[in-house]
């Protein structure tokens, strides 16, 4: 490790993360059929080990990508670190605040509508309504919803959540940004504009972690990735080098 890295602060310790699911090994229809089952001892239940005794520092000002197949444990490793998600071993650290993107929509209530659904999303990361009154103009402005942002959120298509969800997550400049996948949605002039957000928050000395399967993006976008296969960190480094081998073990 350089003097430089040394020197860096870090800002989200994963140490030794293991996540295992217990799953039922048939698929059974309904809660009532489950609990009959249940009390005959008919459910036979097996482990699935989403994450494997994973290690990784994230530093203050990394832009972080977690790249991996499907399956791999990306969204998993996200959720425990956002606190949605409790490890089955191991700990998380994190310093400082996190405005979490892991779900199109998560937050929102339907047959609310979009200006209502901004202060409730601000609400959910933390911030009060004057918070949110501050830069509401300016949510609105970058998601593109001036004409829609009256009518309820379930009239919207899943664009237009992302659009929204986005903008409400990054309105204010926050801590560590955690991204799931978001930035694959909405046309290319919303995706650049998206990452040019993304820059100025680096700049700020703010943290991203992102999970995508957009790996030239990847690759343009972060300073430093890992890659996670079947639950296993395989390798963290120079994002091109993690990426051709990701694509060489793929090939």
């Amino acid at each position: 490790m350089s003097e430089q890295e040394m020197n860096k602060e870090a800002v989200i310790q994963i140490e030794n993360v293991s996540v295992n699911y217990r799953l039922p090994t048939e698929r059974i229809g309904s809660f009532k059929e489950y609990a009959i089952r249940k009390l005959q001892r008919r459910v036979k239940i097996e482990d699935f080990l989403a994450l494997v005794d994973v290690s990784m520092t994230v530093n203050k000002g990394d832009v972080f990508g977690i790249i991996g197949n499907n399956g791999a444990g990306k969204s998993t490793i996200l959720k425990v670190i956002s606190r949605v998600l409790k490890p089955s071993k191991g700990r998380v650290v994190v310093k400082g605040r996190i405005a979490p993107l892991l779900e199109l929509g998560a937050g929102f209530h339907p047959e609310l509508s979009g200006r209502e659904n901004v202060f409730l999303n601000g609400a959910l990361l933390g911030y009060s309504r004057e918070d949110m009154e501050k830069v509401f103009d300016e949510i609105v402005a970058f998601s593109e919803l001036e004409q829609f942002i009256n009518s309820p959120i379930r009239t919207y298509s899943s664009g237009m959540y992302a659009r929204l969800g986005f903008a409400v997550a990054t309105a204010h400049v926050p801590d560590i940004l955690i991204l799931d996948e978001i930035l694959s949605v909405g046309d290319e002039a919303f995706q650049k504009k998206s990452r040019e957000r993304l820059q100025s928050f680096q700049e700020k000395g703010s943290t991203v972690l992102m999970v995508s399967h957009g790996l030239d993006s990847m690759i343009s976008m972060c300073n430093r990735v890992a890659w996670l296969d079947q639950g296993k960190l395989q390798m963290v480094g120079e994002p091109g080098e993690v990426v051709a081998a990701y694509r060489e073990d793929n090939a």
